[in-house]
């Protein structure tokens, strides 16, 4: 009788997503509140759990050996905790007023409707996928899950040829065109814009660019790939742009991803200009008590531009998680934003940054200073010590810090959290001259390179 009175009165969670955001709220909520109190369902599409997206070109390339390395916790894991973890099933509707979500078996095709008292979504992103001829073909790549990456490494397994293209030039396409080159492919990258990396200012992408170059990578920019070429066994052969056909065994798609919301939409939650979700600090949806959303799909505020932005990153996931299961579990946390850092790397170039370029600058109505510096990683008499890039922008008059960047070697790119602390804390670039660095010979120039752009940017402010 205690059971059954206890199993009808507890509060049930239903989760939609099984990776970062999704298991992190879970876990935290259930660390928070025993199984006697609150019961937590779990909808998982695809085959795996709790696993690193952001390692899978490097599991590509080969630097990790193996696929489960990848992956932080099994569903027997979760399961093992009290949460009923429904894989290879994948959420079909959310009955927002019903409190209830339909869900599809998709290995028996079977639905049913699950109730909640609390929801959270965590449906992540999905990769832009271009509407063009043979983008469907085989041999052609997106990137997204491990369930890509294992159809991604059996195709290069496989493959005769050895000539690969990647279509975009941002995190991901770099990453992959460096996990091709470990693999002995001859790589093109076609890119749409000015410069890879268009996370960065154009000055700085084309530092990048020859980088790429110099690593034997050919890179085609300002070009948009048209149609995708099959052969009579109707796999990929070649990629066309408007002016050029370029030859490929595989093609790899890096164009970007967007929120993937398609559920949410439908349900009529809030969503922004970006396509994701827009919640308070706590995580919740806007105008919805008992639901939650965090990770790739979510909107979050930007501290330094003060507007939403779409940066889907698993750092910011997993803290979305935690943030969404203390309130599920019945404490209080926040998740205050970003100002946007990120860090990559091509082979042995490390390309980072954090803030606003001077686009998103003007975009908002900011006048700033832009000043760039080259340094270099260790003191320069020191043995190892290689060329470094710095770029900081600062708002005109006040001096304050708005962004950097970073393009250098080894040690290059982890100096640009200094500025990610200095950007949160609203720092000046004066303020950040008197910063006290760890200094010896093998880890720094006496002036940090990051300060010694705070400097001369400094000095600019004065000088405006």
């Amino acid at each position: 009788m205690n059971m059954s009175r206890t199993r009808d009165t507890r509060e049930r969670l239903v989760v939609i997503g099984g990776d970062a955001a999704g298991m992190s709220a879970a876990s935290q909520a259930r660390r928070l509140k025993g199984p006697d109190e609150l019961e937590i369902v779990a909808f998982e599409r695809g085959h795996f759990t709790s696993y690193s997206a952001c390692g899978i070109p490097y599991w590509v390339g080969g630097d990790v050996t193996e696929r489960d390395e990848l992956i932080a916790r099994t569903p027997e894991e979760h399961r093992a905790r009290d949460i009923d973890l429904r894989m290879r099933t994948e959420v079909m509707e959310i009955d927002v007023d019903g409190q209830r979500v339909r869900a599809r078996d998709l290995e028996s095709g079977a639905e049913s409707w699950t109730s909640y008292d609390k929801l959270v979504i965590a449906t992540g992103a999905r990769p832009i996928r271009p509407d063009m001829p043979g983008v469907d073909a085989p041999g052609v790549h997106g990137v997204q899950t491990l369930d890509d990456g294992q159809a991604l490494i059996e195709t290069l397994a496989h493959t005769r040829g050895r000539t690969a293209v990647v279509v975009g030039a941002g995190y991901i396409g770099v990453e992959m065109a460096e996990a091709l080159i470990n693999r002995g492919y001859e790589v093109t990258v076609v890119n749409r814009g000015s410069e890879p990396m268009s996370t960065l200012d154009p000055d700085m992408g084309r530092l990048v660019h020859e980088a790429m170059e110099g690593l034997g990578i050919t890179m085609v920019d300002d070009a948009a790939v048209t149609k995708v070429l099959t052969g009579e066994d109707g796999r990929v052969r070649a990629v066309a742009t408007e002016n050029a056909e370029y030859p490929a065994d595989v093609v790899v798609l890096g164009i970007g991803v967007r929120p993937e919301t398609t559920l949410a939409r439908a349900a009529g939650l809030p969503l922004g200009s970006h396509g994701g979700l827009l919640t308070d600090l706590a995580m919740r949806v806007r105008g919805h008590e008992n639901i939650w959303a965090g990770g790739d799909c979510v909107e979050v505020l930007d501290l330094v531009s003060g507007q939403e932005r779409h940066i889907a990153l698993g750092t910011h996931a997993n803290k979305h998680g935690q943030v969404i299961g203390t309130g599920v579990g019945g404490g209080y946390a926040t998740f205050p934003g970003v100002v946007g850092t990120a860090v990559s790397k091509v082979c042995d170039l490390e390309i980072a940054r954090t803030g606003l370029r001077e686009k998103d600058a003007r975009r908002v109505g900011l006048q700033f200073v832009s000043v760039t510096i080259e340094s270099t990683s260790r003191a320069g008499y020191y043995p190892g010590a290689s060329p470094m890039t710095v770029k900081m922008l600062a708002e005109r008059r006040t001096g304050r810090l708005l962004g950097v960047q970073i393009v250098g070697r080894e040690g290059a790119g982890k100096r640009v959290d200094i500025a990610a602390v200095a950007l949160t804390a609203g720092m000046t670039v004066e303020q950040m001259t008197a910063l006290d660095l760890g200094y010896a010979p093998p880890f720094s120039p006496v002036w940090d390179p990051v300060l010694v752009a705070a400097r001369k940017a400094a000095a600019k402010v004065r000088a405006s």
